[in-house]
């Protein structure tokens, strides 16, 4: 007996070695294909955003710009949502205690989707815990339910929203990227009977444009299809009080169901969608992804809740980022750096490769002490790999000259090509 004891031990040694390899080759790839994630160990300063601290690399915190953050208006330094935040921390405690139908749901919780439904006009609105999965829960539940569903998706969607689509289990169209006529082309593939709904986004993150959104709704007119838009880059940011560019662009009417983040222009955490209240109700009686999570503190809905509030009421933020993303690109293109073209807040500089992608990244932070952070495959197709800045309403023109300077110089030294005048 203890002799197969022994062995026993050495085929499961053996067995763990091979796991262990596997592993290893996993990471390796990474690491050869330039695209391994490097998690920057950071503390913002609360008040003074975005001057930051860093704690990576050298001996104590050593003061940063961050230029990547996805609080696009600083909102989660704001007065009125950290006040908020302390208030119910001191009034309720710090958990939500459960799930929504077994003890997690609070007057917060209601008052907030009270607010998302007025926000984007709809009857009801429904939280979750992140973008992501209310994407995720959202739109694998709506194809559950609509027998025989065929989902047309637009090929730059985010990740979220195709494993939804994945995990539904449905039929699906990807169609070109914001190509209408692709669009209309596989939609009139399908015969009128079938179920039909169109997920695209309003503003696509990384290439910084933004969807035809009257020109769809008037295709799933024409070929009865429902509409699903994720606002999650949008909203806060763009219409008179923050309801995205459906709001903006008056078409928010049109828009069956409307999708949104809490943990990007409101500057806390959390996801949400709007829409009529049957569409609500089936989502929250049937999305396992909703009915088995613990709902969000009450603390993080308290401040969104004030955040939401805030930014119906004051364009001043909006008006400031977006002033000061135009002044980003601008001074890009001056300098000859490879800025993308863009129509939104988010100012996408070109690399084409993930090592020298990560090399100027580790350079700005190292030697100026501006943090952003490469964007690599998956999240954009392999050879556009870029940086990405999100200039917000506190960056000053001194920091984005800073910035442009340190930018040229490291173009310079690793012997990119810049656009020089003549």
């Amino acid at each position: 007996m203890p002799a197969r004891n022994g062995r026993d031990r050495t085929a499961r040694r053996e067995r763990a070695m091979n796991y262990n390899q596997i592993f290893d080759q996993a990471i390796d790839r990474l690491h050869s294909e330039g695209r391994y994630r490097v998690f920057i160990d950071i503390m913002r300063n609360k008040g003074t955003f975005p001057n930051a601290r860093c704690f990576a690399g050298h001996n104590g915190p050593k003061p940063i710009t961050v230029w990547c953050s996805n609080d696009y208006l600083s909102m989660g330094q704001h007065p009125k949502v950290i006040a908020a935040m302390e208030e119910a921390l001191h009034d309720v405690g710090a958990g939500s205690g459960g799930t929504r139908n077994i003890g997690g749901n609070t007057h917060f919780h209601v008052q907030l989707e009270r607010e998302l439904a007025d926000l984007h006009g709809k009857d009801g609105a429904l939280l979750f815990t992140s973008g992501y999965v209310s994407n995720d829960a959202t739109l694998s539940t709506l194809a559950k339910l609509l027998p025989g569903c065929v989902i047309f998706s637009d090929e730059l969607n985010h990740a979220s929203m195709i494993a939804g689509i994945r995990n539904s289990g449905c039929e699906k169209r990807v169609f070109r990227h914001n190509d209408l006529e692709h669009l209309e082309e596989l939609l009139a593939a399908e015969a009128p009977e079938t179920p039909k709904l169109i997920a695209f986004e309003s503003v696509y993150s990384m290439d910084a444009d933004i969807a035809p959104i009257h020109a769809i709704c008037d295709l799933a007119e024409k070929y009865n299809a429902l509409t699903y838009i994720d606002e999650v880059h949008a909203v806060g940011m763009y219409g008179k009080r923050g309801g995205g560019i459906s709001e903006r662009d008056e078409a928010a009417h049109r828009i069956d169901i409307i999708e949104g983040t809490l943990g990007k222009a409101f500057g806390v955490m959390g996801g949400y969608i709007a829409a009529d209240t049957r569409v609500i109700d089936c989502i929250r009686s049937y999305a396992p992804g909703f009915i088995f999570t613990t709902s969000l503190s009450p603390v993080l809905v308290a401040g969104v809740l004030a955040a939401v509030r805030h930014l119906k009421e004051s364009n001043e933020e909006r008006e400031a980022q977006q002033r000061n993303a135009a002044l980003l690109k601008a001074k890009f293109a001056a300098a000859g750096l490879p800025v993308m073209p863009s129509q939104t807040h988010i100012v996408p500089l070109m690399v084409g490769d993930p090592v020298r992608a990560k090399k100027i990244s580790d350079i700005l932070l190292a030697e100026y002490g501006a943090y952003v952070q490469p964007i690599n495959f998956p999240t954009v197709p392999r050879g556009t790999e870029r940086l990405r800045f999100t200039p917000g309403p506190t960056h000053t023109e001194a920091m984005m000259d800073d910035l442009t300077t340190a930018l040229v110089e490291i173009w310079d030294r690793l012997e990119l090509e810049l656009a020089r005048a003549a």
